[in-house]
């Protein structure tokens, strides 16, 4: 997998709702009950208890949005004492969950330290060409209804599932296939694990879609959703949805710059 790092495509004005959505994902995390361990590398119980019961309450959880499914027992946060030794207490909801809202908030949670980083590293370097096409209010209902589509996509695909699903990841894949659709020549900086990571410079159409390809392929596997695991197939179904969203706005928009650094000792071309 390579790891972007900057495109060359400049930006008109600045884009604060890209801005904002990295700045509300970074508190939200480090806010976020029971996630101190992941942050210092040592959850303990009731960590992990608390965390469980958070995503539970504020999480997407496919039964309850196809099937209305609500759980009879949620973690409580509590800690007890089982045959087993220590465990999360589990009891009937003391709360009211609206399964659509979850999907809202869903796009707000993260698991750890890389699974946040990794999104908001996509968000920073696509986010803002998107936005700046498609001004901020239309980028922040368009971002909304990316992450709905993924949500709703993958639920129907797991509809039996009862594991939280979170990230803001279905929702930064329709924008990287909007970027796809406007933005397929513009160039991407990434980083190739090849011994070392080696820097390249490649047009976005190459770089998207290979990461296009391994989530369909991941997604063909079977994958599902917890805290540990990745839901490709929200991925996929929110790559198309961001493609079919900025689909109308194609023709008016005017190309990346044309690449004038050198590339590997010799001048880039300009017909990839």
């Amino acid at each position: 997998m390579v790891i972007p790092v900057h495109d060359v495509n400049p930006v008109q004005r600045t884009p604060y709702v890209t801005y904002a959505l990295i700045a509300v994902n970074f508190a939200v995390f480090l806010f976020t009950p029971g996630i101190a361990g992941s942050v210092t590398g040592d959850s303990d119980v009731s960590q992990l208890c608390h965390l469980q019961a958070f995503l539970e309450h504020y999480a997407a959880v496919p039964q309850e949005l196809i099937h209305h499914q609500m759980p009879r027992l949620v973690p409580t946060g509590e800690v007890g004492i089982g045959p087993q030794g220590p465990g999360c207490v589990a009891a009937p909801p003391d709360y009211d969950k609206s399964p659509p809202l979850s999907v809202l908030t869903a796009m707000f949670l993260h698991g750890s330290w890389l699974h946040l980083l990794g999104n908001m590293l996509f968000l920073l370097i696509f986010g803002n060409n998107i936005e700046d096409r498609m001004g901020h209010v239309r980028f922040t209902l368009f971002y909304v209804a990316c992450g709905y589509a993924a949500g709703y996509g993958f639920a129907l695909l797991n509809d039996d599932s009862g594991d939280p699903l979170i990230g803001a990841s279905g929702a930064i894949a329709g924008v990287l296939g909007a970027y796809l659709v406007l933005y397929p020549k513009a160039r991407v900086w990434v980083l190739v694990p090849f011994l070392v990571f080696l820097p390249l410079r490649l047009p976005a159409w190459i770089v998207l879609g290979f990461w296009f390809a391994l989530q369909a392929v991941y997604s063909s596997g079977g994958a599902v959703s917890t805290a540990g695991t990745v839901a490709y197939a929200a991925h996929v179904v929110g790559f198309v949805a961001g493609m079919l969203l900025a689909w109308p706005l194609r023709p008016g928009t005017p190309p990346p710059p044309a690449p004038r650094s050198l590339l590997w000792g010799r001048q880039a071309r300009h017909t990839w």
